[in-house]
């Protein structure tokens, strides 16, 4: 890869794209295209696209959601919580061949910037395949509220980060 991957806007003409690298990547944790689409029509804000030159090489789903909660995989929202305490990172999947570049760091930067926007103070999500290490790094903690997260597999753990506004940062 020449260029460093950059995050864009995710339309509805990518979710095939989106689908192919969720296949490659997440063959143990299948979803429908529906739900991706579901997703990004719910809330256009969340859907990033990570592109190398003219190729989708990763995407990353975010909403705003209930605290304590996490939805099950492959399942249809429906609709969005009126009253909602935080962003949730449904999915952040990025090929090996876009790795290395800070592209989950950048994703976790712009979601962190939208809920702020949003008033919404934490960030959650559930960590996949052992991957908690990682999302420690981006501020992340674990956090036990006994939820059931069968649909993610094991070693699922719900993740929690505590963000500033900038009025309490002064």
């Amino acid at each position: 890869m020449k260029m460093p991957p950059e995050w864009k806007m995710l339309e509805a003409g990518d979710i095939s794209a989106v689908c192919a690298v969720a296949g490659w990547l997440h063959t143990a944790l299948p979803e429908r295209a529906e739900v991706f689409a579901e997703k990004l029509r719910l809330f256009p804000d969340g859907g990033r696209k990570l592109v190398a030159g003219e190729k989708l090489v990763g995407y990353g789903f975010a909403h705003p959601w209930l605290l304590a909660a996490a939805p099950k995989l492959d399942t249809l929202l429906e609709a969005l919580p009126a009253h909602p305490a935080c962003l949730y990172i449904h999915d952040v999947a990025i090929l090996p061949e876009a790795r290395g570049y800070g592209a989950a760091g950048g994703y976790v930067a712009s979601m962190e910037a939208l809920a702020l926007s949003l008033r919404l103070w934490q960030l959650t999500l559930v960590s996949v395949y052992g991957t908690a290490p990682l999302w420690a790094k981006y501020g992340f903690k674990p956090v036990s509220f006994g939820l059931p997260l069968a649909s993610y597999g094991p070693g699922a753990a719900y993740m929690y980060r505590e963000l500033v506004s900038p009025d309490q940062k002064r």
